[in-house]
């Protein structure tokens, strides 16, 4: 459907239509006074024409064009109201798919020859008015559709941008956060513990009973042992802030890490992913994603190394998570009224409108099932 859907199949369509068309329009139209059977000629080019700009605006175009000097050359005369409608729809489709400077040339040739050709052909003036005035709303038409397209991907991209900016913000937020906590810690509590550590040293020497004197001793090496690990923490504070980008956001196609994770805990896991991912939206995809580790989390906290399957199914209306588990060899306790896991997984599908089941499976385990629309998060 999405093919069918694509604007770029409009020539394939739109060529073999005009063709038609402009065949039946001679044999069908008492107007056209030559033989029937000599507008196939223009008809079947102009035909050919559209279908190659599918693939090559600019040299369809121009083939296209031609059927109006190869039509006065058989005796085929007006091409007819089906020919001019193709060659509209093939010079808006030019003016779309090509930059002006490219797309113009295909207007010019096509008034050109359209006016010197009804010119030629003893027609009158009015007609050699009427192709320009028709043609040139069609490639303004194709032209205005092409601005609105990379003024929206123009969008799109200042919109990445912007989230990508925001990311480094938010990271460098982290990374000042980080080193003011580091020197908040080298700086008032590293040095009192250090000075007190000094302190005991003195008193130490000035103590007379060795019993005293040794556990004075003893704080003394812990508050030693206190400044280095502060160092430590010290360091790992500032190398983390340090660090390279964020860690990458909750997101379904994550997913595999996820499970790869859980079965390093020790939590056998089959995953299946069913449909083809589409545009999911952000804020949906990190929830699902939240979601999913959320159940898996419950499924390792309360039943153990039970096997559990892991379904995301992907379709145009929605975006679907499930998880469900098998009997544990201990029966699982009930949550409780205090818990938060359940009551965190609805919250998150309630934000989209979706819908959430969780309970106890007829042949025994567990399962979570969540459902996320993607029409009402678009």
């Amino acid at each position: 459907m999405r093919r069918l859907l694509d604007p770029r199949a409009v020539p394939l369509v739109l060529g073999p239509v005009v063709g038609a068309l402009a065949v039946a329009e001679a044999n069908l139209d008492a107007a056209f006074s030559v033989r029937p059977e000599t507008i196939w000629v223009p008809g079947v080019l102009l035909g050919a024409g559209i279908v190659l700009a599918a693939w090559f605006p600019l040299a369809g175009t121009l083939l296209a064009v031609a059927c109006f000097p190869l039509g006065l050359l058989v005796g085929a005369g007006d091409i007819g109201g089906a020919g001019l409608i193709g060659l509209i729809g093939v010079v808006a489709w030019a003016a779309w798919r090509l930059p002006p400077r490219r797309s113009g040339p295909a207007l010019v040739a096509a008034i050109l020859a359209g006016v010197v050709t009804s010119l030629l052909a003893g027609q009158s003036v009015w007609e050699a008015i009427f192709q320009p005035a028709i043609l040139l709303p069609g490639w303004a038409l194709g032209r205005l559709s092409r601005t609105n397209g990379e003024r929206a991907a123009e969008l799109t991209r200042l919109a990445a941008a912007l989230d990508a900016e925001r990311e480094r913000s938010a990271h460098a937020a982290v990374v000042s956060e980080r080193t003011r906590i580091a020197r908040e810690v080298h700086d008032a509590v590293a040095h009192s513990v250090s000075v007190m550590t000094l302190q005991l040293g003195a008193l130490r020497r000035q103590i007379d009973d060795p019993h005293h004197r040794e556990l004075v001793h003893g704080l003394e090496r812990l508050g030693r042992r206190s400044v280095e690990e502060m160092r430590g923490l010290v360091g790992i504070l500032r190398d983390r802030g340090s660090a390279g980008p964020p860690a990458p956001e909750p997101s379904l196609v994550r997913a595999g890490d996820l499970v790869g994770e859980v079965e390093a805990a020790g939590l056998p896991v089959r995953l299946e992913v069913r449909g083809e991912r589409g545009e999911v939206p952000r804020l949906l995809d990190a929830s699902a994603y939240r979601v999913l580790q959320e159940a898996l989390t419950n499924v390792l906290r309360h039943n153990g190394p039970a096997p559990t399957s892991v379904t995301i199914e992907y379709a145009p209306e929605r975006v679907a998570v499930s998880v469900v588990n098998e009997p544990a060899a201990a029966p699982p306790p009930a949550p409780g009224p205090g818990g938060h896991g359940l009551v965190g997984m609805r919250e998150r599908v309630s934000l989209f409108r979706g819908t959430l089941r969780a309970g106890p499976e007829p042949g025994g385990g567990f399962a979570v099932r969540a459902s996320f629309p993607l029409e009402l998060s678009r």
